[in-house]
């Protein structure tokens, strides 16, 4: 059995997202990269019961010619400088590329198992987006959704829901210690 693990989505679950056009933007450099209220502990808490962190992040403004990799890169080697991260992973492509590693497809996800000896049958995913969701089905893991009033409408659901990451962790741990629980009494 590998690694537990717990996959996060990067913008609008860690840092925050920008306000743009009835959706959101990522932070364009490093200056704009601000973690949002109780990422650190919510983190620590995860790592605290022995999951490691991987994020797993779609980045298309690349593809679109909006963002450049490198700014991307340095916002990347920031939050694994920052927070307890096993990996960072990201996916450079547009919708129309037809990638595997775009969510809601589950390719970081694979990869990041395939790299690191995750646990996917006992891993969750914190994302923002019903595409989060997805990966994390296609995956074969759970799904928490983190309710922004930027969400889409959504199209997969998730195995729970929470206003905020400190509710998303609360539901992780609880739902992962249960579990344990019952391995232990069998």
């Amino acid at each position: 059995m590998g690694q537990r693990v717990v996959f996060l989505d990067r913008d609008g679950v860690l840092n925050k997202a920008f306000p743009e056009g009835g959706t959101t933007r990522p932070p364009a450099s490093v200056d704009e990269l601000e973690l949002l209220p109780g990422v650190e502990r919510a983190l620590a808490r995860l790592r605290g019961a022995g999951f490691v962190l991987v994020v797993v992040t779609n980045q298309p403004d690349v593809a679109r010619g909006t963002q450049t990799r490198a700014a991307v890169e340095r916002i990347n080697a920031e939050l694994y400088r920052a927070l307890p991260l096993l990996d960072v992973l990201a996916c450079f492509h547009d919708t129309a590329d037809k990638c595997s590693c775009r969510k809601p497809k589950p390719g970081m996800l694979t990869a990041a198992a395939a790299k690191w000896n995750l646990d996917l049958s006992g891993a969750f995913l914190i994302g923002d987006r019903w595409s989060d969701v997805a990966a994390a089905r296609a995956a074969g893991c759970r799904g928490v959704l983190i309710d922004t009033p930027f969400g889409q409408p959504e199209r997969c659901a998730p195995d729970h829901v929470a206003p905020d990451i400190t509710s998303a962790v609360d539901w992780v741990l609880a739902t992962s210690a249960g579990e344990v629980a019952g391995r232990s009494a069998a």
